[in-house]
C-alpha cells in the first residue's frame, strides 16, 4: 500500500512538529484506513466515527513512535483496537478472541487471484469479523502477509490459515449471492 520511506519521513516531520506533514500523512492514510474499518462494521456512518478516533489516537501516539517505517502496521493496529472496542461495546464481547492454531494452509485453488475488490467487498457481509478482517487487510489494504501478522498480534501461519478459511468463507458468501464458484 504505502511507501515505507515516504511514511517514515512524514512520521519523522510529524513529530518535529510540522502541520502540514500531518495533513498529507492523513491525506495519503485516511482513505485505507477507512476502508478498512467500514469493511470491518459495515456501517459508513459508524466508519466515519471510528475512523475520527482512531485518528485522533494516531495524533496522540504519533510523539511516541519509535519506528517511523512502521506506521502502515501501527496505523491498522490502532484502527484495529478502535474497532474491536466498538465492538466490545456494541455486543458486549468477552475480552478475548478465541486462539487458533497457526496451521499454513495454501489456497490451492487460486480463487483468491481471480477475486475482484467489488466481488470480496459484497462478500465480506457474510464472513464472521476475524476472517472478514484478514480479507480486508490482505486483499483490499494490500498488507502484506507479515504486517497483516503484526497488526492481527499472531503469527504469520495463523495469518495464512485465516486466510485460507475466509476465501472457503467468501466463496460460499459469493454463491450464496449468486456469484459463480
Amino acid at each position: 500500500m504505502g511507501d515505507d520511506g515516504r511514511d517514515r519521513l512524514l512520521v519523522v516531520r510529524c513529530q518535529l512538529g510540522e502541520r502540514e506533514a500531518f495533513h498529507e500523512l492523513v491525506r495519503l492514510w485516511y482513505d485505507p484506513l477507512w476502508r478498512y474499518v467500514r469493511g470491518m462494521v459495515g456501517s459508513p456512518h459508524v466508519a466515519d466515527d471510528l475512523a475520527q478516533e482512531a485518528w485522533l489516537a494516531v495524533v496522540r501516539g504519533l510523539p511516541r513512535l519509535r519506528q517511523p517505517e512502521r506506521f502502515a502496521p501501527w496505523l491498522f493496529t490502532i484502527a484495529r483496537r478502535t474497532v474491536t472496542d466498538h465492538l466490545r461495546q456494541e455486543y458486549r464481547l468477552p475480552q478475548s478472541i478465541e486462539p487458533e492454531s497457526g496451521v499454513a494452509v495454501a489456497d490451492d485453488d487460486g480463487f483468491a487471484d481471480v477475486l475482484t475488490v467489488l466481488e470480496i467487498e459484497a462478500g465480506l457481509g457474510g464472513v464472521p469479523p476475524l476472517e472478514r478482517e484478514v480479507l480486508v487487510l490482505f486483499h483490499l489494504e494490500d498488507l502484506p502477509l507479515a504486517a497483516c501478522a503484526e497488526v492481527l498480534g499472531v503469527p504469520p501461519g495463523t495469518v495464512k490459515s485465516r486466510l485460507h478459511r475466509a476465501h472457503r468463507m467468501l466463496r460460499e458468501a459469493l454463491v450464496e449471492k449468486g456469484y459463480e464458484a
